[in-house]
């Protein structure tokens, strides 16, 4: 037994559960999905004023869950810390003080915590604003217009593509009684408001205002930081884990949650930096404020905290040129060395250092290989990493090899030449990107429909299915996607170059385009609204063969120009991207021979696999051709159902 630990503290970690049970007196919160529930009841029912009293407590309870969870965790964190002393006993024994107090806590602020299991779907709903869709509807039916503009405008800020809500806008800026100042973001973070302000201010030249305000976003974006750590103590998901047959070790078992929760938290760096309705983060978005603030003490000569500010931007960005060149100037009229703006940067650094080590270290441990420059493991062991987004010249992208085999690749190119159809896809048209190039296409559904009928190897159209989900999972593993993703189209898709068209092209075989926005090379911007795909989230190319001449991926710059990377096709090859602006890219001209390929596009939002109609529809064919060996039983499939 270990010295350093009394009897007493032995004997509570096993009974500690027992002396806190919540007390009988303890605040009653009212769920916010029964709240929600009611609310959308009452909107059915043309109850508008019990729909604003339900929903606007639904949105109350939900807030005031996640606020109880985050003083309560930080308070337990601050009451039971891990100190110098460390042996196995101790550390179980404020591992279970620290649980015992949380429950406890929260118990006393929500009421018994199991009212609070809130679905997954009720989540996403109030992750995307739902409900302020319902609350302006109800405000603008009891004639209260200014409400009614506050909540459409909450709810536009995190859903752009949303036309109708956009054209409700323009309609309650010509209302009477209806303010600017009324258009607020009810959900707007406290970070993102200020730095959004602070620019505004730097803009104007007002750079005493200007500085007020960026202070004033560190401030709250290191609070929320600490916020977002708090919350990723939630409940984790093990995909890949039947928990009833786990037989992990203790300390495997301990090390792999863990490592989720590393994950999760070092995913508050993108989470922090990401507005509302943008799926990408604003680039450079903390290292942003000490450029701003540099140069704004610089106008205002105040020359001392611009060298700070500029030597805290340098903890991000080590040499980089044109900030030590004003290090320099300002150490030079200063006649002295300065010190970062502030030491809470480079602990987050150090913090950030930290969390990527260990996150290297419970990968090993639970089986898989980090490689320098990857976000997560690749799932499948022949699977090989080739380039990392460092190495393409960008963000959230990754070129994988070894995918799928030499004879699955073969397979796959004969089912192409079996059920791909000219113009699939692309209403009908034969050549949509370029006259100069044929184009044919099929879905999973259609290739399983063939599969049922005899017209193609059943084995073929189930490998198709099957090659899909592999990409999925791997997307999937690799961009430590803390929700899960889910198949918005795939597609199994030919370009062939067309004889005797091919002199003197100087034309793309797929133009320079974004997967879920606008692209406007001439703005350098990349609108997120209709008729563009807003609620793709990742893509993914895996290629069939390489004997073929043209056809390289090229990723560019927004000006649909600059080529930044340049992928050459092969049998097993795929790349993998996030689906906005961040990655332009297209495909050069298939000048001979025949390019095929499964292109698949995946949303994080389940409401959106419904657009489509594939995965469910699929997996439902999958599980029927598994339940029936011989086909006299039929299976009721559309044959108009196909993308």
């Amino acid at each position: 037994m270990d010295g350093s630990v009394s009897q007493a503290a032995v004997l509570s970690f096993i009974f500690v559960t027992v002396l806190l049970s919540p007390s009988s007196s303890a605040a009653f919160l009212e769920p916010y999905d029964l709240l929600y529930n009611n609310a959308v009841q009452a909107f059915y029912s043309n109850d508008y004023n019990s729909v604003v009293r339900y929903m606007e407590g639904a949105l109350s309870s939900y807030a005031e869950v996640g606020r109880t969870k985050i003083r309560c965790r930080l308070r337990c964190q601050d009451q039971h810390p891990f100190d110098a002393t460390f042996s196995d006993l101790r550390f179980f024994d404020v591992l279970l003080r620290r649980s015992a107090c949380m429950n406890k806590c929260i118990d006393a602020k929500l009421g018994t915590q199991s009212m609070h299991k809130v679905s997954e779907d009720v989540v996403q709903d109030f992750h995307r604003r739902i409900p302020y869709n319902y609350l302006q509807q109800a405000y603008q039916k009891l004639k209260q217009p200014d409400k009614a503009a506050a909540a459409a405008h909450t709810y536009f800020q995190a859903n752009p593509e949303h036309v109708e809500m956009g054209q409700d806008l323009e309609q309650y800026k010509d209302v009477e009684g209806v303010q600017e100042e009324h258009f607020v973001d009810r959900e707007a973070r406290p970070h993102q408001r200020s730095f959004t302000a602070a620019v505004r201010l730097y803009d104007k030249g007002d750079y005493e205002g200007a500085i007020i305000m960026f202070e004033d976003a560190l401030v709250e974006y290191y609070k929320a930081d600490v916020e977002c750590r708090a919350l990723c103590q939630e409940p984790q998901r093990f995909d890949a884990h039947d928990h009833l047959l786990y037989r992990y070790s203790l300390h495997e078992l301990i090390s792999d949650h863990f490592t989720q929760v590393l994950h999760c938290e070092h995913e508050c760096v993108r989470d922090l930096a990401t507005r509302p309705g943008r799926l990408s983060p604003m680039e450079n978005y903390l290292p942003l404020h000490y450029d701003y603030l540099q140069f704004a003490y610089f106008q205002l000569d105040r020359l001392e905290e611009a060298l700070q500010c500029a030597l805290t931007y340098l903890l991000f960005h080590e040499g980089e040129e044109f900030m030590t060149d004003n290090v320099d100037y300002y150490q030079e009229v200063l006649g002295h060395d300065g010190m970062p703006h502030e030491q809470k940067a480079a602990w987050y650094l150090r913090r950030h250092k930290q969390e990527l080590e260990l996150l290297l270290i419970g990968s090993k441990i639970m089986g898989v290989e980090f490689t320098e420059g990857v976000s997560g493991p690749l799932v499948y062991d022949s699977v090989q990493l080739v380039q990392n987004s460092a190495a393409l010249n960008g963000t959230q992208r990754v070129l994988l090899d070894d995918v799928i085999s030499e004879e699955e690749c073969s397979e796959l190119k004969h089912l192409a030449h079996s059920v791909t159809m000219a113009g699939d896809g692309y209403r009908g048209k034969m050549s949509p990107h370029t006259p100069n190039e044929r184009f044919e296409g099929a879905t999973v559904l259609k290739t399983l429909q063939y599969g049922y009928e005899g017209r193609v190897p059943l084995r073929s159209a189930r490998l198709f299915y099957e090659v899909s989900e592999r990409a999925r999972r791997i997307t999937e593993s690799y961009f430590l996607l803390n929700s899960t993703l889910h198949f918005s189209y795939t597609h199994l898709v030919c370009r062939t170059a067309i004889t005797g068209q091919q002199d003197h092209r100087n034309d793309l075989s797929h133009p320079i385009h974004a997967d879920n926005c606008l692209l406007d090379p001439e703005a350098n911007e990349c609108w997120k609204e209709p008729p563009a795909y807003t609620y793709r989230d990742y893509s993914a190319l895996l290629y069939l063969n390489g004997d073929f001449e043209g056809g390289e991926f090229i990723f560019t710059e927004m000006d649909a120009k600059t080529v930044t990377a340049s992928v050459k096709p092969k049998c097993g090859r795929m790349v993998g991207f996030s689906s906005g602006g961040e990655n332009p890219h297209g495909v050069r001209a298939v000048t001979r021979g025949q390019r095929c390929a499964v292109a698949l596009w995946f949303t994080l939002d389940p409401l959106y696999r419904e657009l489509v109609n594939l995965c469910s529809t699929a997996d439902e064919v999958i599980q029927a051709l598994d339940s029936q060996p011989h086909w006299d039983q039929g299976l009721s499939i559309n044959p108009k159902d196909e993308l």
